[in-house]
């Protein structure tokens, strides 16, 4: 592949401020923007636990659309507007890319741009990463927290 590639999607400010859902870079790299609980271009209200399973079922989406899926994904970052929201938003990204164990973020942030939002997930995802399934029982450092070894 030599071309970058761009998914859109209805969330109502890409066109307004000039951004793509994601971008897939020829290395196989691809970087979702920031994921909100907006769903057919309407906020989604529902706790954080939900905004959060809202926002990740966006990001992959996108990913869908590239051919890629959550075992995909090497990287998030989590914005939250409250610190009690982090085992919610901890929660969903167990079971929606826990299984490919990435490197992850969660950040404490003021706002977002609608006061209704409460959480927000940027991803990044690899086409070369191989595709993980369930975790395995052991990792290079030992056994992997809260499983059986």
């Amino acid at each position: 592949m030599t071309d970058t590639r761009r998914v859109f999607s209805d969330a109502p400010w890409e066109s307004e401020f000039g951004y793509a859902r994601a971008v897939e870079l020829p290395d196989g790299r691809v970087l979702v923007s920031g994921c909100t609980s907006i769903v057919d271009g309407h906020v989604v209200d529902g706790s954080p636990y939900e905004q959060a399973v809202n926002s990740f079922r966006v990001a992959l989406d996108a990913l869908a659309e590239l051919g890629l899926d959550s075992g995909h994904v090497v990287r998030t970052r989590m914005l939250l507007t409250h610190a009690r929201d982090a085992e919610d938003a901890g929660r969903a990204h167990r079971e929606m890319v826990g299984h490919a164990r990435p490197a992850a973020s969660m950040v404490v942030v003021s706002a977002f741009i609608d006061p209704r939002l409460v959480f927000e997930v940027e991803v990044e995802a690899h086409r070369a990463a191989t595709p993980h399934s369930p975790p395995a029982e052991e990792t290079a450092a030992g056994p992997v927290p809260g499983e059986n070894a």
